[in-house]
C-alpha cells in the first residue's frame, strides 16, 4: 500500500525522529511510503491547500501560532477519513481531540513500538474508509466512497442515499445495509445512518454534522451511543 503521511512539529529533533520511525514503520510493513515533514501548523495547511489527498497525520499540539489542535479542527471539516495522531508532551491536552475524532495521543519521547502500533491501526482504518458502494441507477453505475455517505432512508420500495447529492434506487433498506457494513446503524425500520456523521444523540433524535436531524425510535438510545463508542 501507498500512505501519505504529514509530521507536523515545530522541534526540528522530534519532526526528523517522527518522520524516521515513519519510514521505518512502512519499510517493515512492506508500504511505500509518501512524507512531508512541516516545521509549523502554517506550512502544513499551505501544501494541504496544494495537496489535500492524506492518509496520516503525526501533529504536536504545542507549536507557534497555529497549534496542532486548531489545525486538526481546520482538516477534519474538509476530509473524514484522513486519521489524526497527536504528539505530544502534556497529558492536559488529551481531551482536545475528540471533536476531531483524533486515533490517538502518543506523549513524548515517543517509542518506536506504540507509533508503529498506532500506524497500524491508522492504516487499516484507512483502508476500511477507502470502501464504496456501488449504486445502479439504471442508465449509469455511481460508485460512492463510504465515508461521504451521511445516511439513507426509504419509502416503499425505493431507498434514498443521502451523499453530497441524493441517489434513489429500488431495492430493501436491508440489503443497502448489509452492503454498507461496519461503521452504520439501522435506525428502526426506515433509516441507516453512518455513525462517523453523527455529532450529537439525544433519547428522540441523531443529529448529523451537516445539520440533518434522524428520528430515533424508543429503545434505540442506548444502542446507538454503543454502537458510536465500540467504533472508536
Amino acid at each position: 500500500m501507498i500512505y501519505h503521511i504529514a509530521v507536523c512539529d515545530d522541534s526540528p529533533a522530534d519532526r526528523e525522529l517522527l518522520s524516521s520511525l515513519a519510514g521505518e514503520w512502512a519499510s517493515r510493513r512492506g508500504h511505500t511510503l509518501r512524507l512531508a515533514a512541516y516545521p509549523s501548523a502554517e506550512a502544513f495547511v499551505f501544501a494541504y491547500a496544494e495537496d489535500p489527498e492524506w492518509d496520516m497525520l503525526l501533529l504536536d499540539i504545542e507549536m507557534g501560532g497555529l497549534d496542532g489542535v486548531a489545525l486538526a479542527r481546520r482538516v477534519r471539516r474538509e476530509n473524514e477519513a484522513v486519521q489524526i495522531v497527536f504528539v505530544t508532551g502534556y497529558s492536559e491536552y488529551l481531551e482536545e481531540g475528540y471533536d476531531v475524532e483524533a486515533l490517538h495521543y502518543l506523549m513524548k519521547p515517543v517509542k518506536p513500538e506504540k507509533l508503529f502500533a498506532v500506524l497500524d491501526r491508522a492504516a487499516e482504518k484507512r483502508r476500511k474508509a477507502d470502501r464504496a458502494l456501488s449504486l445502479d441507477l439504471g442508465d449509469e453505475t455511481v460508485r460512492l466512497p463510504l465515508s461521504r455517505i451521511r445516511y439513507a432512508d426509504v419509502r416503499s420500495n425505493y431507498v434514498t442515499v443521502h451523499a453530497g447529492r441524493d441517489y434513489t434506487v429500488k431495492m430493501p433498506l436491508g440489503e443497502l445495509e448489509k452492503a454498507l457494513g461496519e461503521g452504520f446503524f439501522r435506525v428502526g425500520r426506515s433509516a441507516v445512518v453512518n455513525l462517523r456523521q453523527v455529532a450529537r444523540v439525544t433519547r428522540t433524535e441523531l443529529f448529523l454534522t451537516d445539520g440533518t436531524t434522524v428520528p430515533l425510535p424508543r429503545g434505540a438510545y442506548e444502542k446507538v451511543n454503543r454502537a458510536i463508542i465500540e467504533l472508536r
